[in-house]
């Protein structure tokens, strides 16, 4: 199928703000077709590449892309340093393209086990697209949601020793200001791909109520057509936030 012929069936009124995707499945899929793990996440990055590309086609407002979790420091040794250069390989080939096409691309996640001279790279990578005006990407990179909230925390109070009244006025509503996200919507939708049913500590705050979506593609198998029709899974369903259907 041409992906072209599901744009035409989105309904851009009710096209969610936010999309977070786990992209999981890299090293199952190199399995698959007996590679080793990094082939897999070299597959991943093109497929990146492709979601990237039609979120910039559909005029999605935010992306945020899981590409390394905190947890990921214990696998071994040859594939996190596999991955690290992966990363700042694509950032750099890919940067020049985001750039011209008005994507803004930003990092959220921890500092914790990168040393100054990598974050600096990457960060300063990505530093020339921040005034860019069209999609927002995030990359989570070194992010763990329940690192994010401990962060956020210590952020609420050391804000709180010049201000004390942060803590009373503190609410769910504007908690959201001291987390990695602060000024972005909450994801209204997520996608996991390889079949897996759980979060893996993914933007555990900010997803109190996204609509979720098993895809059950490896993600480098996950094209165009694949996402789109996820987005139109999305726009059948009925979002009620605690409340009950309108008659």
């Amino acid at each position: 199928m041409d992906y072209k012929e599901l744009i035409e069936k989105l309904d851009q009124a009710r096209m969610p703000h936010h999309v977070g995707i786990i992209m999981d499945g890299n090293g199952r899929w190199a399995k698959a077709h007996n590679r080793p793990r990094l082939f897999g996440h070299r597959a991943g990055a093109k497929a990146t590449r492709t979601a990237v590309e039609l979120a910039v086609e559909i005029k999605l407002e935010v992306l945020t892309l899981y590409a390394f979790s905190t947890e990921n420091w214990s696998r071994p040794k040859k594939e996190v340093d596999g991955l690290l250069k992966l990363v700042k390989e694509k950032l750099y080939d890919e940067m020049p393209v985001l750039h011209n096409n008005n994507v803004s691309v930003h990092r959220i996640g921890s500092n914790m086990n990168l040393s100054d001279e990598y974050l600096n790279e990457i960060d300063s990578s990505m530093s020339t697209t921040h005034n860019n005006s069209g999609l927002r990407l995030n990359i989570a990179f070194n992010y763990g949601g329940r690192l994010e909230v401990i962060d956020g925390i210590k952020k609420l109070y050391a804000k709180a020793e010049l201000n004390p009244e942060l803590i009373q006025e503190l609410t769910p509503e504007n908690f959201g200001d001291y987390l990695y996200t602060a000024g972005l919507p909450d994801p209204d939708f997520i996608i996991r791909t390889s079949g897996e049913s759980r979060m893996s500590n993914f933007l555990l705050w900010q997803s109190a109520y996204s609509e979720i979506l098993i895809s059950p593609l490896y993600w480098p198998d996950f094209d165009k057509v694949a996402f789109l029709s996820a987005l139109l899974d999305y726009q059948n369903r009925k979002r009620r936030f605690g409340g009950v259907k309108a008659k």
